[in-house]
């Protein structure tokens, strides 16, 4: 709902294809997020492979999820601040370089669990 709007909220369904429509977007213009996606199929294969418990799949699932949401919502930071600052300012560049930090940092977690899972997989 858009504040100050007498309209009533989208109906559960319309929030839903609104979520994919913005999800499409971004795989769309995205070029982080394609290849984010890349890497966790590659992984969900790679786990096929070695035959993950379930545990295991659950972390490995969680995992890929963070990070593509993580990334979304470093899309989402990006926008808005291109939205209300067109030219360059360093609050609005530090505001983007934190949101991309934030995705690497979780993304460089996530790594160190995949080679805990992989190797536990591979060596038991």
């Amino acid at each position: 709902m858009i504040p100050g709007s007498r309209s009533d909220h989208p109906s559960f369904r319309k929030s839903f294809l609104f979520a994919f429509q913005g999800l499409k977007a971004a795989l769309r213009s995205e070029r982080t997020i394609k290849v984010m996606a890349v890497m966790g199929a590659a992984a969900v294969v790679a786990g096929l492979v070695v035959g993950l418990d379930a545990t295991s799949w659950c972390v490995l699932l969680l995992c890929c999820g963070c990070v593509l949401g993580a990334e979304l919502m470093n899309t989402a930071v990006e926008t808005v601040v291109d939205l209300v600052s067109p030219e360059y300012h360093p609050l609005a560049g530090r505001a983007k370089d934190v949101a991309a930090a934030a995705v690497w940092t979780l993304c460089a977690f996530v790594a160190v669990v995949g080679v805990v899972l992989f190797a536990r997989a591979i060596l038991s």
